[in-house]
């Protein structure tokens, strides 16, 4: 008779404040047969403040492919999982997505318990749009890796949102003024804890607060997107660079008719079919 698999639970805990912990969660860190923590210490510490008794391993960067190799042939055995990180939920920026891809992969059963996340809980202090939002994480320490997502997130209309080390932070935001221009930004701190900060600056003034000043403790960055009217400008702008025939022509070598590449065109140049047409016509009396 085969065994039935064990379940992986993603247990969201606490990204400072102890009393957002949820009580789905605490049952299930309570019933588990096993705890994967990012780091053991830190996650004995929460339970011990519990009165929790796990069975506790080690699950974190550095290991994350070799012992994921191990938690799922113990999940096939039967055994039931509870992933957790230093703080928030598992698998955002954090190597819990590894596992969970591969518990796919062996169709084994994965259920999420939610709770904090930094990323959210910054997100509605910052007062900036939460309609659309792109979440980047880290930067990369690579740097023609961070250049190559810089460029991709100065086109961004939507709300940006970053998470910085306090060693980084000087450094990162000069390089975000430079890349994507003075933006409004909301510099959160210590959230849910005692002393939480959000600093409500533009990009400009936080490299000047932080001239004479030491980041302390993990940041996440919330910075505006850029305006949907200067996006459009500037696409448009870079549209006209092009002759009329060469914008046509990189719609009809894709494969589209001509009255559909005349509404791409006029699209991409902010105009009326009926312009692109008599331009076109034009052109072509003029050849």
């Amino acid at each position: 008779m085969a065994t039935e698999k064990g379940t992986l639970y993603i247990c969201a805990t606490p990204i400072g404040n102890l009393d957002d912990i949820t009580k789905r969660v605490l049952d299930t860190l309570s019933s588990a047969d096993l705890i994967a923590a990012e780091d053991t210490r830190n996650t004995l510490k929460l339970l011990n403040h519990f009165g929790i008794r796990g069975n506790l391993t080690s699950y974190h960067e550095h290991n994350k492919y070799e012992k994921a190799e191990h938690l799922i042939k113990e999940l096939l055995s039967g055994k039931n999982i509870a992933l957790v990180t230093d703080a928030g939920t598992p698998a955002i920026s954090d190597p819990g997505q590894v596992l969970v891809s591969r518990c796919n992969e062996e169709n084994i059963p994965v259920t999420s318990l939610p709770g904090a996340t930094a990323f959210v809980t910054a997100l509605t202090l910052s007062g900036l749009s939460t309609d659309r939002f792109i979440f980047e994480g880290f930067l990369p320490h690579d740097k023609k890796e961070r250049t190559a997502v810089l460029d991709n997130l100065a086109g961004e209309t939507g709300t940006i949102i970053l998470y910085e080390a306090p060693h980084r932070l000087k450094e990162t935001l000069k390089t975000l003024l430079d890349a994507l221009g003075n933006r409004k930004t909301a510099l959160c701190r210590e959230l849910t804890k005692i002393h939480e900060e959000v600093l409500h600056l533009d990009l400009e003034s936080a490299v000047s607060y932080f001239e004479d000043r030491e980041p302390k403790g993990e940041f996440v960055l919330v910075i505006e997107g850029k305006d949907p009217a200067a996006a459009q400008k500037e696409a448009q702008k870079k549209w006209e660079e092009l002759s009329l025939n060469e914008h046509m022509e990189i719609y009809l070598s894709s494969g589209l008719d001509k009255r559909t590449a005349m509404k791409k065109v006029a699209d991409d140049r902010g105009v009326s079919k009926r312009d692109i047409y008599n331009q076109l016509l034009k052109e072509d009396d003029n050849e």
